[in-house]
């Protein structure tokens, strides 16, 4: 008992993720000495769904393994490969089976929203029910965890990340950005910086969004914030980190190989919103404009870009999105002085 209670410890006292679930099957391995654990989660859209690999240790591994957060969806596995996980997700129940001669143990991984994927454990014989309570009763705490995480680091009504999760994110961006493109100048001794991805910065405005609130009332408002934020999910990839602000201010942080890459994106939204329905609302549009995010960037310097991005795309009309580095280049806006983290942070 004694051991169960210090990796419940161990795993608890964490507030990253991605340590958590390494903790989570490093704690399971020990306990339970299978020939393997893995978390892996479901990501994508409906029919193009993918399984990522949060975390996977077999029983003589040093080390967990995962797939890389940004990973190429089209580099990993399909759902439908893998059938007796999808019965899981779907039953919410435990789903046990053979792979070879080998035995096959799969847990549902919920949220307080939906089931996001599986606990897989291989080994040599059938789980016993006591393991399976055990496993069970850890996920549970692993589940209540998450939930305190969720409430503290998201946005109540949509969803999203909030704005305090906002500065750690960026900053572990920009701490990649050298590391990337060292690794990109020294692949074969010569330099291919056009093959080093970058990250960019997008800030989100609905148009008129007052007069919404003073027409309709806030409870319609509290409803278009919601299905902008499911238009903003649909529109994005599901490694792109999302944010509301406050109000009606969204940011999105992304990684694309170029500015072209981003403008699709964010022009896609954009036009998801201009052709959506609200219900009793009709139509609404909104503003949009980006920065690619520079190595010396505080979040506040690159967040001021965006932000005088997305003031130009209001006086120029609304319903637009703009680069920042492109009004600048057009001579529509001048280069200003890095702002520190202090003065809107």
């Amino acid at each position: 008992m004694s051991e169960v209670v210090d990796h419940l410890a161990e795993m608890t006292g964490f507030r990253d993720r991605d340590v958590m679930d390494v903790t989570l099957v490093s704690a399971l391995r020990d306990l339970l000495e299978p020939l393997s654990v893995a978390i892996f989660r479901c990501v994508g859209e409906a029919g193009e769904q993918r399984w990522l690999t949060r975390a996977h240790l077999s029983a003589d591994d040093a080390v967990a393994t995962a797939d890389p957060l940004w990973s190429d969806p089209e580099l990993l596995p399909l759902v439908q490969d893998y059938p007796q996980r999808l019965d899981c997700m779907h039953s919410r129940a435990v789903v046990q089976g053979d792979i070879g001669e080998h035995c096959l143990s799969l847990f549902p991984i919920a949220t307080d929203r939906d089931v996001v994927g599986v606990l897989e454990v291989i080994s040599t014989e059938r789980m016993t029910s006591k393991a399976q309570r055990l496993v069970s009763s850890v996920l549970r705490i692993y589940h209540n965890f998450q939930g305190l995480l969720d409430y503290s680091e998201r946005d109540t009504l949509t969803g999203l990340l909030n704005r305090k999760t906002f500065e750690d994110s960026f900053l572990k961006a920009v701490s990649e950005l050298p590391a990337r493109a060292v690794m990109a100048d020294t692949d074969d001794g010569r330099r291919h910086e056009g093959r080093s991805p970058r990250y960019f910065l997008g800030v989100i405005d609905i148009d008129h969004f007052k007069l919404v609130n003073d027409r309709f009332g806030h409870l319609i408002g509290d409803e278009v914030l919601l299905l902008l934020s499911r238009l903003m999910r649909s529109s994005f990839r599901f490694h792109d980190l999302l944010y509301r602000f406050g109000g009606e201010e969204f940011v999105v942080l992304m990684r694309c190989e170029d500015e072209a890459d981003a403008a699709l994106a964010f022009e896609r939204l954009r036009l998801n919103t201009e052709h959506y329905a609200f219900p009793q609302i009709g139509r609404i549009t909104v503003s949009i404009g980006f920065t690619q995010v520079r190595i010396e960037d505080s979040p506040a310097s690159a967040f001021e870009r965006a932000d005088k991005a997305v003031y130009h795309a209001k006086d120029s009309g609304r319903n637009q999105v703009h680069s920042h580095a492109e009004l600048v280049s057009a001579g529509k806006m001048s280069e200003q002085a890095q702002l520190s983290a202090m003065e809107l942070f």
